[in-house]
């Protein structure tokens, strides 16, 4: 068993075939290398799992664990597109996170940190990535977060 599939069975995780494409898009775009990731949210059995905003009626603690719900979404997403083989993975280059927020609230970076530590907890260093976390006034679906990757593999 790889490193990567003895992280996900350490964490108790067990990555399915992962969300479809909801509307007219792909989940993701290849360009060579480099693959561009949609958003992903907080989704179980291809269903929105979480709703709120956060600062309203949802607490940091809570949407740390709606991000970590949709960072394991785009890892199922990663692990399809890989066809299986993490060898492929060279990095995790860049997420972006929006979350769903009141206007008075400032710890977004805090929420998305649910999917940088949990990228890092199962990639380990190819995990490691640069960052965006920024409010959003409303996101589909009601769901708190919403969040996009960018990786690059190798051939």
């Amino acid at each position: 068993m790889n490193e990567i599939e003895k992280n996900l069975e350490n964490l108790g995780i067990t990555l399915d075939a992962g969300p479809e494409p909801m509307a007219n898009y792909v989940s993701v775009q290849k360009a060579g290398d480099i693959w561009f990731f949609s958003g992903a949210g907080p989704f179980e059995n291809g269903k929105p799992a979480v709703f709120g905003r956060l600062g309203e009626n949802m607490t940091t603690e809570e949407g740390y664990d709606a991000a970590r719900l949709a960072g394991i979404n785009l890892l199922a997403i990663l692990k399809r597109e890989l066809g299986g083989d993490w060898n492929r993975l060279e990095q995790i280059i860049k997420i972006q996170g929006f979350v769903n927020s009141a206007s008075d609230y400032f710890e977004q970076p805090a929420v998305i940190n649910g999917v940088s530590d949990l990228l890092v907890e199962v990639l380990g260093d190819r995990g490691r990535h640069a960052r965006t976390a920024v409010g959003a006034n409303v996101l589909p679906f009601r769901i708190p977060l919403e969040v996009e990757m960018i990786i690059k593999v190798k051939y």
